[in-house]
């Protein structure tokens, strides 16, 4: 898996999941739970939720979220 987007909120993570689902990538929020019963843990710190795809969809989903304005992780 590839991390190609960190993000503050667990809304922000949903959307560009919902984002690249409608790009035909399959992305996953492996932080989804824990963001949701204690968003704490994520508020002012250098935690962020993380989004992900399979490693052969990296660069598209870059590209995609590029393409809708959203800045993307390279790791």
């Amino acid at each position: 898996m590839t991390t190609v987007a960190r993000c503050l909120t667990i809304d922000q993570a949903l959307l560009l999941r919902s984002v690249l689902d409608g790009c035909g990538i399959r992305a996953f929020v492996p932080d989804e739970y824990t963001a949701q019963t204690d968003p704490v843990i994520f508020m002012g710190s250098l935690n962020s939720i993380r989004v992900q795809v399979e490693d052969e969809d990296a660069s598209a989903a870059r590209e995609a979220l590029t393409r809708n304005g959203i800045r993307v992780a390279h790791e």
